[in-house]
């Protein structure tokens, strides 16, 4: 399926029902009064957030969704029926702004949590509501008003507990293809990665967390670069923050520039992003020269008091003990915001 996660939709509400001007006219009645109907209410826009969907592609073809009006009223008193609500269901994670002001309408980050983005109108007052003592036969009723309309825009972030970082190619699509049952396109070349993949990593007894990797950054990633500002948003929502470097790469200098230039990236586009838990870690170790590296460019970080793990996503080494320090990590976390 292709990913898809922004959206710019048009939604407009039901108008409401007119009122119904109407006399009883019956046989053996001679004095009949007003019985004209209310309209009926127009249905309203609702989003709502479902753990069914993953993109906002069924959105991007979609770009129109208006509610039923309300029928207008009739005579005998008889009511308009109402229009129905036109439901808009987005994945969970989807943020809801006004695409012309700007203005966060709603975030929904729970199944089936709901938004009414659009309200219909209300159903016009029938002739029979008007009567009184001293106007016995009204000859008008109310029209319905209108539902209200707006173009608005919706923005997926991807829900998960962690979030895989770091520069393209560092292995970080081979290491979650490897702990969960995600299956990303693996290859050899820059910006293999192309949309987040999700991934569910099971431990101990029937336990679990959500790892997203995200597609590669580089520098001037906040600025649009590369992939840039088009998928940092997907690690806004995530716990704890796991930074995979590649020190076997050409153009790595040092593990500790590459660790400075992606959390540079992270603060320029969201400064809060430097407030989540980091782990770091060395990917790659079954090569020769990672190996070769690998002292040297942990004792920076030690000496900063910052522990660093280092793996072979390929071959599955120190695996296990990242996935625990992982689960230790998000425990504390939980526990800290709770």
């Amino acid at each position: 399926m292709k990913f898809i996660d922004e959206a710019k939709i048009y939604v407009k509400a039901g108008d409401g029902g007119r009122g119904c001007v109407s006399f009883r006219r019956e046989k053996y009645v001679p004095k009949g009064g007003p019985d004209g109907g209310d309209g009926g209410n127009g249905g309203s826009v609702i989003v709502q957030a479902s753990q069914n969907l993953r993109t906002l592609l069924h959105l991007h073809y979609n770009q129109h969704h208006v509610a039923k009006r309300g029928s207008h009223g009739e005579g005998s008193n008889r009511s308009g029926k109402s229009g129905n609500d036109r439901v808009v269901p987005v994945p969970v994670g989807t943020l809801i702004k006004d695409a012309e002001t700007d203005e966060i309408l709603g975030d929904l980050t729970e199944d089936a949590q709901t938004l009414v983005i659009a309200r219909g109108g209300m159903g016009g007052r029938g002739n029979a509501r008007f009567a009184t003592s001293t106007n016995r036969a009204p000859r008008y009723a109310q029209p319905g008003t209108e539902g209200e309309e707006k173009t608005i825009r919706l923005e997926l972030k991807l829900l998960a507990d962690v979030g895989i970082i770091g520069f393209p190619n560092v292995g970080k699509s081979t290491f979650i293809s490897k702990i969960s049952a995600a299956k990303p396109k693996i290859a050899d070349y820059p910006f293999t990665t192309l949309t987040p993949n999700l991934g569910v990593v099971k431990y101990g007894n029937f336990e679990s967390f959500v790892i997203a990797d995200i597609p590669g950054l580089i520098e001037g990633a906040h600025q649009g670069l590369g992939l840039g500002t088009k998928f940092l948003r997907h690690v806004e929502r995530t716990s704890l923050l796991l930074h995979v470097i590649d020190i076997s790469r050409e153009s790595c200098i040092s593990a500790w520039q590459d660790f400075e230039t992606i959390n540079n990236e992270l603060y320029r586009f969201n400064p809060a992003m430097l407030e989540k838990p980091q782990i770091v870690v060395i990917n790659k170790l079954d090569l020769p020269v990672t190996r070769e590296r690998i002292q040297q460019e942990t004792e920076i970080f030690y000496a900063k008091s910052i522990k660093v793990f280092a793996i072979s996503a390929a071959t599955g080494e120190g695996e296990k003990e990242l996935i625990w320090e992982i689960v230790r990590n998000l425990k504390a976390y939980n526990e800290k915001v709770s």
